[in-house]
């Protein structure tokens, strides 16, 4: 659902150094991976952060009128996440797409925050740790399905996760679009 005028920055997760999850579901789809370290440590999260922000004000910088969308998956999510959080307010013409985010905030009908909102996912330190919708002005979609990387009380738990519920979602950063705003929870449109 890109329009041609879209720059498509993707961010994988956990051991995903160049965001293969994306790039290998289509890679026409991706204009620019992130890479980063993609340990599994707040470090790691805080690399990713500061990557993608420097390869989206150097591409903005060359073309100020293109609009950006940056996706992230799992550890990705929560880079693109936390990177959401930090420039809402200060960039327009942009959007996020968070698939299987540990940073969820889970509500009425949403189920229960992500990892990072529960006492494992404080481990990880900041910025991979706590939950929040902090989102301002750029436009966010969440999806979570049966997960408990995005839902810590999906009912299929951690063996669920071990038989690939992780990883039940869409990489094809095409199918989704630049201007969603709101979560997809197993299946269900929901409004922030």
């Amino acid at each position: 659902m890109r329009s041609d005028d879209t720059w498509t920055i993707a961010v994988g997760g956990a051991g995903d150094q160049q965001a293969r999850v994306f790039t290998d579901a289509n890679a026409a789809a991706v204009d620019q991976p992130v890479g980063y370290s993609a340990a599994l440590f707040g470090l790691s999260t805080r690399q990713g952060v500061d990557e993608l922000n420097r390869l989206v004000q150097e591409h903005r910088a060359a073309n100020p009128g293109q609009h950006i969308k940056v996706v992230g998956y799992s550890q990705g999510a929560a880079v693109v996440h936390t990177w959401t959080a930090e420039n809402a307010g200060t960039i327009d013409n942009v959007n996020s797409v968070l698939i299987a985010d540990p940073k969820r905030q889970g509500g009425p009908d949403t189920g229960t925050d992500g990892l990072s909102g529960q006492p494992l996912g404080q481990i990880a330190g900041p910025p991979t740790s706590g939950v929040d919708q902090n989102f301002g002005n750029i436009p966010t979609t969440s999806v979570c399905t049966g997960d408990v990387i995005c839902d810590s009380s999906a009912p299929s738990g951690w063996g669920g996760y071990l038989n690939g519920d992780h990883g039940n979602y869409s990489f094809n950063a095409d199918d989704y679009a630049d201007n969603g705003n709101g979560q997809w929870f197993n299946g269900q449109y929901r409004p922030w």
